[in-house]
């Protein structure tokens, strides 16, 4: 089986679920600050009730998360040659499985952390475009250590959407690309995806 066995990799996964838009932001840095003390201060007035049942807490980040990130398309990225021969509705079911896997991870993460002040935003700084612009935060760690991650958009159907996570220059798409690749080639893509969806495949992000 594969496993996420990175605490840095956990935090990837927290800190994707934070890139949620509001209606007032406008771009990648502006969703990243919004949305980052909006998900803080829903976790922080329910902690208890999360701790205890964390199937509700999966259910509220999902109905705010997924509208806002490029789901299928990063879950074509993540196919990459497997999918090319693939339906769009065998995408889309693999993409979904993908995506509950995710939640499922980070929601674990999201309660170890007390404060939004361990979320520090960069500007945005080298070339950026409506296809690719990349937002560097960095990660106050419980040991003092700071974690680079960075988010990557694109505009598309007249928003910005997050499409990968790169954390310390490793990128969750080509891990994950590479890893579920190898899963297809030995088992097949019916059978792989039957697992991802009994939650049997978890990926290893490496520190």
């Amino acid at each position: 089986m594969i496993r996420l066995v990175s605490r840095i990799g956990v935090t990837a996964i927290l800190l994707f679920s934070t890139m949620i838009a509001s209606a007032q932001a406008t771009g990648p840095v502006e969703i990243i600050r919004n949305t980052t003390a909006t998900l803080f201060e829903l976790v922080n007035g329910n902690r208890s009730s999360y701790e205890s049942d964390p199937i509700r807490l999966r259910s509220d980040i999902r109905d705010i998360l997924l509208a806002q990130i490029d789901v299928v398309y990063s879950g074509r990225l993540v196919l990459g040659r497997s999918g090319r021969e693939l339906s769009r509705d065998k995408v889309v079911e693999f993409s979904n499985a993908l995506s509950d896997l995710l939640i499922g991870r980070y929601a674990d993460g999201l309660l170890e952390f007390q404060t939004r002040d361990q979320v520090e935003i960069l500007p945005l700084a080298g070339d950026n475009t409506e296809r690719m612009t990349r937002v560097r935060t960095r990660v106050h760690l419980d040991n003092g250590e700071q974690a680079p991650v960075d988010y990557v958009f694109r505009f598309a159907e007249g928003q910005w959407k997050i499409f990968d996570v790169i954390v310390e220059g490793i990128s969750y798409v080509a891990t994950f690309r590479n890893q579920i690749s190898e899963e297809i080639r030995s088992t097949g893509f019916d059978a792989t995806l039957e697992r991802l969806k009994r939650g049997e495949i978890e990926i290893e992000i490496d520190d």
